[in-house]
């Protein structure tokens, strides 16, 4: 069962714009966006995230030309212990030919999460710093088996959260 918005946002840390909560979830909002300087790497018993070096917005603003960009969320998230989150684009971004992906967020994660932005439309898009850009979902588990404990735990939480 997925959690009400109005409760949903009980899991985000800090201050909540009021147009954030939905019937079906909250929406969260950019804070940075990067661009890859370097390969990742995904192994069977090791991992390299690949290197990202921010954008300065112009005005407020990143003017973004075709291509693939790492999104990191202005919301902090804390996912409930007993539920898992899921995190999609709103339709908007789709609507103006952009991609975005998220992966699942466990139980008891708390961090500033990041999202892929893949932006397809050959004339660009302007993406302004804290706009809502994907939906939170959180749904509620049976049989609950622990809290998250990867090594995403925590991420970016000293800065601002």
């Amino acid at each position: 069962m997925a959690l009400p918005g109005w409760l949903a946002v009980l899991g985000l840390g800090g201050v909540v714009d009021g147009e954030q909560v939905q019937p079906g979830g909250v929406d969260l909002r950019v804070g940075e966006v990067h661009v890859f300087r370097g390969p990742g790497f995904l192994g069977v018993r090791g991992r390299r995230v690949a290197a990202s070096e921010p954008l300065e917005p112009r005005g407020g603003v990143w003017e973004l030309g075709p291509g693939v960009y790492k999104l990191v969320f202005l919301d902090a998230v804390y996912v409930p212990e007993g539920a898992v989150g899921f995190c999609f684009p709103r339709s908007s971004l789709l609507r103006s030919g952009v991609l975005m992906g998220c992966a699942v967020w466990d139980p008891g994660y708390r961090g500033r999460g990041e999202a892929l932005l893949e932006v397809l439309n050959p004339s660009g898009f302007v993406l302004e710093r804290g706009a809502r850009v994907a939906q939170l979902v959180y749904v509620s588990l049976r049989g609950f088996g622990g809290a998250y404990r990867g090594v995403y735990q925590g991420e970016r939480l000293g800065r601002r959260g």
